[in-house]
């Protein structure tokens, strides 16, 4: 029961504080209107126009954080709330979203590596929540019956698949914010003493990033023991 404990509710109540973490940040910070009044997909233009891009389309779209780059299609998204707000929240992720086409104009390797991942990573996420649904149930039911371990094997392999994407995904998104910061200051679209907000809301947005990982992993770890027989005589 510790183990459980420590693998599977430990990460899920961190995922959650990180979630409550991002959602305040985001909520206070889009309140405060940057001095310039510079709107988000005016920042995000304006950040890939000083690194030479001028072939990505920026869109907007539905939802609340619900903004991202397609490196495929060369477009940047941005919520409704981020491509028409001029406040520091909008700001800061409309600039992350555009260090994201920087990484893709100047072919960032993990950004490369992480898009090589991804039709791996879509299909493993079906199968993991499956296996972590209904898997363990019927594994811990049918003992070390065949079945039964080919589908924790299945789990195992899924959930290596998802965290070595999420692993991958975080460099990523850190050197995202990264350039987004050093940006929105370099190009005088907002002064050093709003980066207090900008900073809050890109790092709160990070911490998912690392509670998804840590949950996977928790997951993973904890297959892994049912699978060698740790977790049944543990239990």
């Amino acid at each position: 029961m510790l183990i459980w404990f420590i693998l599977i509710i430990v990460p899920l109540l961190f995922g959650l504080y990180a979630q409550y973490r991002v959602h305040s940040a985001y909520g206070k910070n889009i309140q405060i209107p940057s001095r310039g009044h510079i709107t988000g997909r005016e920042a995000a233009a304006a950040v890939m126009e000083g690194a030479g891009i001028h072939d990505v389309e920026i869109v907007r779209v539905e939802g609340q954080l619900s903004d991202h780059y397609d490196p495929t299609n060369k477009r940047l998204a941005l919520s409704e709330q981020n491509y028409d707000g001029t406040s520091l929240a909008a700001l800061g992720v409309s600039a992350h979203e555009a260090g994201h086409a920087i990484q893709h104009k100047e072919g960032y390797a993990m950004m490369n590596f992480r898009q090589v991942l991804v039709p791996a990573a879509n299909f493993a996420q079906p199968v993991a929540w499956a296996i972590l649904s209904f898997g363990i149930l019927l594994a811990a039911l049918l003992g070390a019956k065949a079945l039964g371990i080919i589908m924790l094997q299945i789990g195992v392999v899924a959930l290596t698949v998802i965290a070595l994407f999420q692993l991958v995904t975080l460099p990523v998104e850190f050197d995202a914010s990264r350039r987004a910061k050093v940006q929105l200051v370099n190009l005088g679209i907002l002064g050093q003493d709003e980066m207090v907000g900008v900073n809050e809301t890109l790092d709160a947005a990070a911490l998912t990033y690392v509670a998804a990982f840590v949950a996977t992993l928790g997951n993973l770890l904890y297959l892994l023991l049912m699978l060698s027989g740790g977790g049944r005589s543990r239990d």
